[in-house]
């Protein structure tokens, strides 16, 4: 309030020579006049057009982040970094983080890009939905592995020295912490910036008029009453099955003249909008939950009955299901099975309104079989599930969006106009190997592009390609059938044991089948995720190999936000490679050889180790041994232990890691000279890139695989050398902006705290994500 009479005093005491009125209504009030009022000089003030009110936004830091010393944003702590003992050996656990702990450190950063109030308020919403799907995937996957380790007796020591008991205790209780956190950013921050500056309400009846009441009973009538199943309990109804993630209503009753309560539950049906729009004469948007339609209305269902409380509740399963591949007749037939039982599977976390009544929170707690762990319930007042935000980050604001970003066409394949003829893409990658960076050059315009042109030209044989995600309107999957049908022999690895995408997968490998195309469904024990694809294509007298080589997945959509590096390229050597490769995935051929191409799990690890212990040779003769690797998570023991050794030898090791980190940076005697920072924005970093110096000569890869032990020994990776110098130089420059991010980039310390980078006084600001857009649009376009 005092900032809003502050406000009415400079429109009362100054003219319109400070308060400007433009074409669309719009008034502002000008610097020199704030900075003398102590009560808004430090907020960005706009009017309101359609509240026709001011709008304050603080210029300065938010009250809901911590402030270092220096400045620089800071987040809560989840890792817990034990002291080292004098002369402690490299396996000591001391010199390890725990995984869960800083995947929910990772997750904080991922918060705080909500919170960040230099980030478009309708892109804060988006983060804030992330947040949420991030926690509720890491609960299903993380917590329910960990709680499944413990039921089967299984006390086998983390890296940093816990059982899985303890670290089930550690890790719900900083999930709750967060997930609490997440609740009071849109409760308290978010959802009260939605209506003052972008005039999106999110309403509950009491707000309501009649008249919107009335609007919203009758759609309540018309179309969820004849969907709602409401499900009693007791002798003659068991408790019903309840879905996963679902939203449900838990319904106290009692009839009229009798004791004893009843129990029933309703669920919210998926097949309604979570968000009802009404016509509103305040706000551009208003909203209310079908939740609270329901709950108003609640009564219909149940006449002759008294409902005495209402409460909204959704569950969280365990979704780490483990079976036997090596006793699985099929892994198609395993992974269907596995899908079925993870619906039935044990519940990990209960969410409910934070007023439920104990009655019903005790019988939810008995038939759900949750124990007395105070973590495994989690108490919400307000809205329950944030990842519907995300339909509200959609809406059409341009101001509260991001800049528009349209991928480039990257100049090699931008052909159109330039000859009478268009070229092939083959004609062109012939010229020189190609290399491509989404979501800043268009997937479209070259990976697609690829396999188009290839399902289409009548000298391409063959194709060949992994899919380890892609979209459920996948043009890739549409061009490999059209392949087919026009008689091109066409295999696919189809990865069935892709977490969270086993259906989709399944399904995308049937309709291949069908279609006449070869499909092979994973290796047992090892998940595919090698990013390859490979075409064989007549030219004359010979068959000429083309290959895509990267590091993400042939998606469309995810391929306009995920940063990825491909390489399009039609070396003989990694011709062969990849074609070696493919015979190992739809063949038995473990003992493959590769002469460019590095591959988990043959050798990959071994490749790798030799490339480090190459670098401290370089630094103990005196040389400038350097390591840049830039990853989505680090936690491999063995690479982290030959990253202790070379820091100790002098190597300078610079790391980009978007997740989590068990290497502790910083650290005495360890690793004083590794340095890592975490970059986070409205692009998710995704491109595995590893840098070695060899002084001066570096070798450069690229391809699917982190440092992390599933990489290496559980999964099939290819990785990829870049020899051309231009694009060697390329990549080098890519890396280097990465590291002097001072807007997105985060530092982690040797406690496993990060803290933000910020500009210094007089420094330019470098956000590494525009640099890149702006540099796609210059190779594009000079």
């Amino acid at each position: 309030m005092e900032r809003e009479a502050a406000v009415q005093k400079i429109e009362k005491q100054f003219d319109n020579t400070f308060i400007t009125l433009s074409s669309k209504g719009k008034k502002s009030i000008t610097e020199n006049v704030l900075r003398h009022f102590r009560k808004v000089r430090h907020y960005k003030i706009s009017w309101n057009v359609g509240r026709q009110a001011w709008i304050f936004k603080n210029n300065g830091e938010s009250m809901d982040r911590k402030e270092s010393k220096k400045g620089k944003s800071s987040v809560p702590t989840a890792v817990q970094a034990q002291a080292v003992p004098k002369n402690a050996s490299v396996d000591h656990p001391s010199l390890y983080l725990n995984r869960e702990l800083g995947w929910i450190d990772f997750n904080w950063r991922v918060l705080y890009q909500a919170m960040d109030e230099r980030t478009p308020l309708l892109e804060r919403v988006r983060f804030i939905a992330i947040a949420a799907s991030n926690l509720d995937e890491f609960i299903q996957k993380r917590i329910g592995g960990l709680k499944r380790q413990e039921a089967a007796g299984i006390f086998d020591l983390s890296p940093d020295g816990r059982t899985p008991d303890t670290q089930v205790a550690l890790v719900q209780k900083e999930a709750k912490k967060m997930q609490q956190h997440i609740s009071g950013v849109w409760n308290q921050n978010l959802q009260p910036l939605l209506e003052k500056e972008a005039s999106i309400k999110i309403s509950f009846y009491n707000e309501l008029d009649e008249k919107q009441k009335n609007k919203l009973d009758n759609y309540f009538l018309d179309h969820i009453y004849p969907t709602l199943t409401p499900l009693a309990v007791d002798p003659g109804h068991p408790f019903p099955f309840i879905s996963n993630l679902s939203l449900s209503l838990a319904v106290k009753l009692r009839r009229p003249g009798r004791d004893a309560f009843n129990f029933a539950r309703v669920k919210v049906p998926s097949n309604q909008p979570r968000w009802l729009r009404l016509k509103s004469d305040s706000h551009a948007w208003l909203y209310v939950p079908v939740e609270e339609v329901i709950r108003q209305n609640i009564h219909r269902l149940f006449p002759g009955m008294d409902v005495e409380r209402v409460c909204v509740f959704r569950i969280t399963r365990n979704a780490d299901i483990r079976r036997n591949e090596e006793e699985a007749e099929d892994l198609l037939s395993m992974m269907s099975e596995e899908l079925r039982e993870r619906r039935f599977a044990d519940v990990v976390r209960l969410e409910v309104e934070k007023d439920v009544d104990r009655e019903v929170l005790n019988l939810l707690k008995d038939e759900l079989h949750l124990g007395d762990s105070t973590n495994d319930i989690i108490y919400f007042d307000g809205l329950l599930d944030l990842t519907a935000c995300f339909k509200l980050a959609d809406t059409n604001i341009p101001d509260m969006h991001f800049d528009h970003w349209k991928p480039v066409i990257p100049k090699p394949l931008y052909h159109e106009g330039e000859t009478e003829e268009e070229l092939t893409i083959f004609d062109i990658i012939q010229k020189g190997d190609i290399l491509v960076h989404h979501p800043y050059e268009s997937f479209s315009g070259s990976v697609r592009r690829l396999i188009e042109e290839a399902a289409d030209d009548p000298d391409v044989l063959t194709i060949k390609q992994t899919l380890y995600r892609t979209s459920d309107d996948s043009p890739i999957v549409k061009a490999l059938i059209r392949a087919a049908d026009k008689g091109k022999q066409v295999a696919v690895l189809v990865e069935v044991k892709a977490r969270f995408d086993e259906a989709s997968n399944i399904e995308w490998g049937k309709k291949l089948e069908n279609a006449g195309v070869h499909v092979a469904y994973g290796l047992v024990g090892l998940k595919t995720h090698a990013k390859v694809a490979l075409i064989v294509r007549r030219e004359g007298d010979k068959h000429v190999t083309y290959c895509h080589i990267g590091t993400g997945n042939y998606h469309i959509h995810t391929a306009e936000v995920y940063t990825d590096l491909g390489l399009l390229t039609n070396d003989p050597d990694l011709g062969y490679d990849v074609t070696n490769l493919f015979h190992y995935l739809t063949g038995y051929a473990p003992d493959q050889e590769y002469r460019k191409l590095l591959v988990a799990p043959n050798h990959l690890r071994s490749s790798f180790y030799a490339l480090i212990d190459r670098e401290i040779k370089i630094a103990v003769n005196g040389g400038e041994g350097h390591i840049i690797a830039k990853m989505n998570a680090l936690d491999d023991v063995g690479i982290i232990q030959r990253l202790y050794k070379a820091s100790r030898a002098g190597v300078k090791i610079d790391l980009i890691v978007r997740g989590h980190s068990r290497l502790r940076p910083q650290l005495k005697g360890y690793s004083e000279n590794i340095n890592v920072i975490s970059i986070l924005g409205r692009f998710l970093e995704h491109d595995r890139i590893y840098y070695f110096g060899n002084e001066g000569n570096p070798d450069i890869f690229i391809g699917s695989g982190d440092w992390r032990y599933r990489n290496m020994n559980e999964r099939v990776e290819a990785m990829v050398p870049i020899t051309l110098p231009a694009l060697k130089k390329r990549i080098t420059s890519i890396l280097k902006k990465a590291l002097k991010d001072n807007r997105l980039a985060w530092e982690m310390h040797a406690d496993g705290s990060y803290t933000q980078r910020r500009p210094a006084d007089n420094e330019k600001e470098k956000d590494f994500h525009k640099l890149m857009m702006k540099n796609a649009r210059k190779r594009a376009f000079k």
